[in-house]
């Protein structure tokens, strides 16, 4: 099918919809069971075996699997089968976890997954992109991908960049004619948006014509193919720990073998003991937990509104000491309301709160109606020059579109101007309202046929281009604008934003070209519309504050509304300075990085102003956080360590470029995502910390034995019990580990900072020998007391490594020692450490584990021992730190 070819009416005909309605549910359920759903195929999921199977591949399992092949043929069947249960279950346990991490990521891609506007049953709603079906009724505006191959129905200076398809960077215009000819390339065809091109300008209506692999791009999807895994650079950093620590584990099990063999052991045991020593040595599920950790703090940050799109930038939020945040919708509620108008010389008041339409216009407390001069024209011209609707969703008023345009239509309801006044009007030509023109500009035709154009905007792209003003007695010459300027300040030192709107009567035949449109009109009046703060906005910028976050308002207002709002959150001090778009222009980079930190707000920027900023604050050698949502914010947010993009406001191209996004565009939910992003760091330096503690005890307690001329305290097996079942539980739980209170009172974290840094090797190495010092002294004890009975000694040991192993874990949870905070905080390790006892406890007292553990059930005063010794080196560093 030639869809180009067709007129817009013969596409309806052919899909049997309506543009005015859009297809029934019925209908799409009837589509999507024939052409599924609209996603482009690349490779296949991995299948579950294949996962399980890779458990299997690490290296030091690979030595463990050797290790039991030998063991085998020299007839020792027991400590096969054990060496081969513990590596079976240490899979298993590998497999679940990675599997729970990978369907936390698949979560989050659903989460991140493009949203789109599609007409349905009359009705406009909002839908993930793959839900779309061949026939709906889509809308598209600036910054979208466009979600499936449409056929253009209606188009407003609309452009795509279609550089995926055809090579072709610059952006294609688009219209809605159809194009009589046959045969003609994919980058001529101009009636036509091809699914995952960008819109760049503009805005339009279009029906669906393919989706999924029916698409242009799906026919070449087969040659694509997206997945990749992205390691961040902390499993980079604990890579290359694994990759020192294998060449320890040879000097260790050379050493091992070379001293038993020395002191007279067999060899079969000392290559064991060599091997267990590895074990011991190498920490193998660390780089593993780590991702589970980072998933499942993903997980946590989900609940709270932040959706992270990639997990290295988890770890740059602990590092984040800039925040730059827009004003509206961020900082605000974006719930605007017109609370003052300026026409005609007077200040009129609009009484009434957020989107109800009941309200009224007052000067001078006077009441006044749609009779005051100009009043009703100036509602008149808001509500025609406007792209938002009024939906009502469970008996209440929403907008559907932009909110300062929804807050326009909200005034004119007001004043008993609404859509059946709309609908007498025709618009002719529409210039959507952009960052870098800052106003929007309608041609209407009325039912005479008579034309005008509106312009709406910010009033310095606006009134300079008036040469006539309204007031009472008709138009008359603008003489000076001083006086509109002046009330301008005023309204703007209110916290108000001000929108100017303005027109002109044109005739039929003249020129639509915008530079003949937007001269020679004449200014109407100022709107003032107010946008609260959001309630919680004050505190959390207090606690970035506290936390060493400098944080930056960004703002296209204008610089007393900017300043009215940032004093009133607390954001700017009155030593502080505010730069403008034209403060900027004046300086490059270097020259703004000498004074940004003095600077709090930005006002009157466009978007490549953003990118100057963040430039200027890492030059200084800050992490900068940067939030966005429209197009031209891409570069600023790709170019920020850490781009923040809106849920709700943000174009598809931003969320693309951000690395976080915000679900509510709420400034609180950064902050949240900063508390947890240094928690889930803070979570992986503790059961790093644990897990090497415990590895470094093993290793004292076998290294010691043999260079003393002593029995093996542990055998191989014992060790690979501790490492790949005792030890996983407890340090899983540390990744789930609340914030401490004291989390964002820190100083944001240097990013060169290394695992080890802030004494966490100290802490490791000196915990290790307490630990592995206790459980040689366990040994000692038991077996220079009863020589002859050396698996009594060696249960002792065992035991007394596990328990200490088990008291030190909950060490781990304070860089300020075991007595700051309550261990009932985290029921997750409560119950790991309560499933790793009973586990210990199942191979002493279970008869038939007994000989395969090489263990024997221990009575009160072995306990007494135990419990004694195990506690030492915690309760010790404990009281030390608090002395």
């Amino acid at each position: 099918m030639k869809w180009y070819q067709l007129d817009v009416e013969d596409v309806e005909r052919k899909l049997h919809v309506y543009q005015e309605k859009g297809l029934t549910e019925n209908q799409v359920e009837e589509r999507r069971k024939k052409f599924g759903l609209n996603a482009l195929q690349f490779s296949k999921k991995q299948p579950l075996w294949i996962l399980f199977v890779k458990q299997f591949q690490d290296f030091m399992v690979l030595i463990l699997l050797a290790a039991t092949l030998i063991a085998g043929m020299l007839g020792e069947y027991i400590d096969a089968l054990a060496i081969m249960v513990i590596v079976l279950l240490n899979g298993f346990i590998g497999f679940f976890q990675e599997q729970k991490a990978e369907k936390s990521l698949e979560k989050l891609k659903e989460l991140s997954a493009p949203q789109i506007r599609v007409l349905r049953n009359g009705e406009w709603k909002t839908i993930p992109s793959e839900e779309a079906v061949v026939g709906d009724v889509i809308r598209i505006t600036t910054g979208d991908r466009v979600p499936a191959d449409i056929r253009i129905i209606i188009a407003n200076e609309l452009e795509t960049e279609e550089s995926t398809l055809t090579g072709e960077s610059l952006p294609v215009q688009k219209t809605s004619n159809a194009i009589h000819q046959d045969n003609i390339a994919m980058q001529d065809q101009h009636n036509i948006g091809f699914k995952s091109t960008l819109v760049t300008k503009g805005n339009g209506l279009g029906i669906v014509i393919q989706t999924g692999m029916n698409t242009a791009i799906g026919q070449i999807a087969s040659l694509m193919d997206k997945t990749e895994k992205v390691i961040t650079p902390l499993e980079l950093k604990l890579v290359e720990l694994g990759k020192v620590l294998i060449y320890v584990v040879f000097l260790l099990t050379a050493l091992t073998v070379g001293i038993g063999i020395y002191h007279g052991q067999p060899l079969y045991d000392m290559v064991l003991a060599g091997v267990s020593l590895a074990v011991a040595v190498i920490p193998e599920g660390l780089p593993a937990i780590v991702t589970v950790a980072l998933s499942l703090g993903v997980q946590r940050m989900i609940k709270r509104k932040a959706i992270v799109r990639q997990l290295a930038a988890v770890e740059t939020l602990g590092c984040a000491s800039v925040i730059c945040t827009d004003k509206t919708g961020t900082i605000t509620e974006n719930k605007m309301t017109v609370k003052e108008l300026y026409l005609d010389d007077q200040h009129v008041y609009v009484s009434g709160e957020g989107y109800t339409t009941t309200g009224d216009f007052f000067i001078n407390n006077k009441k006044i109606d749609q009779n005051y001069p100009n009043l009703e024209q100036m509602m008149l011209y808001g509500l025609l020059c406007n792209e938002a609707s009024l939906l009502v969703k469970k008996g209440k008023y929403i907008i559907d579109g932009d909110p300062t345009d929804g807050a326009l239509l909200i005034a004119a309801r007001k004043l008993g101007l609404n859509h059946v006044v709309k609908d007498q009007f025709k618009v002719v030509k529409q210039f959507p309202f952009d960052s870098t023109r800052k106003r929007m500009t309608v041609v209407i035709e009325d039912k005479n046929k008579r034309r005008f154009v509106i312009i709406k905007g910010a009033p310095e792209r606006i009134v300079p281009r008036c040469t006539y003003r309204m007031n009472k007695h008709g138009r008359e010459r603008l003489q000076n604008t001083i006086e509109i300027e002046k009330q301008m300040t005023e309204m703007a030192e209110k916290a108000l934003r001000i929108i100017a709107i303005s027109m002109k009567p044109i005739s039929k035949d003249y020129s639509l070209d915008l530079p003949s449109l937007e001269k020679d009109l004449t200014y109407i009046g100022l709107f003032g519309l107010k946008d609260p703060p959001r309630k919680e906005v004050k505190e959390s910028i207090k606690l970035c504050k506290k936390a060493g976050i400098k944080t930056v308002m960004i703002t296209g207002d204008h610089k007393k509304t900017a300043i009215a709002i940032a004093r009133e959150i607390g954001l700017q001090e009155e030593d502080e300075l505010t730069l403008e778009g034209h403060d900027l222009n004046q300086m490059d980079t270097d020259a703004l990085a000498k004074i940004i930190e003095k600077v709090t707000v930005f006002a009157r920027v466009t978007p490549e102003h953003k990118l100057k900023i963040v430039q200027a604050f890492q030059k200084r050698g800050h992490i900068v956080a940067m939030t966005g949502d429209g197009v031209n914010d891409a570069p600023a947010i790709k170019a920020s360590n850490i781009g923040v993009s809106m849920g709700i406001s943000g174009t598809d191209v931003t969320k693309e470029a951000s690395s976080l996004i915000l679900m509510d565009d709420n400034f609180n939910t950064i902050k949240e995502a900063i508390r947890e992003g240094r928690n889930i760091y803070e979570n992986i330096r503790k059961f790093i910390r644990y897990l090497l503690a415990s590895n470094v005890g093993e290793i004292f307690v076998m290294m010691s034995a043999m260079l003393l001329g002593l029995p093996l305290p542990l055998v191989p097996v014992q060790i690979l019990w501790v490492n790949l079942v005792t030890d996983g539980l407890p340090a899983m739980a540390l990744g789930l580990d609340p914030p401490e209170k004291n989390v964002m009172n820190q100083k944001p974290r240097d990013p060169r900072e290394g695992v080890f840094a802030r004494g966490l090797g100290t802490k490791i190495i000196t915990r290790g020998l307490m630990i592995g010092i206790v459980s040689l002294i366990a040994f000692i004890v038991v077996y220079d007391n009863s020589p002859e009975n050396l698996s009594h000694a060696r249960t002792i040991a065992f035991t007394t490594l596990v328990l200490a192993q088990l008291i030190h874990v909950f060490d781990c949870r304070s860089e300020n020692g075991i007595f700051t905070r309550n261990p009932f905080s985290n029921m997750y390790l409560i119950g790991a450490v309560i499933s790793s006892i009973a586990l210990l406890l199942v191979v002493l007292y279970v008869e038939k584990l007994q000989p395969i553990f090489y263990t024997t059930a221990l009575g009160l005063h072995d306990w007494l021992l135990v419990i004694v010794l195990s506690a030492i080196p915690t309760v010790l560093f404990g009281f030390s730190k608090k002395i």
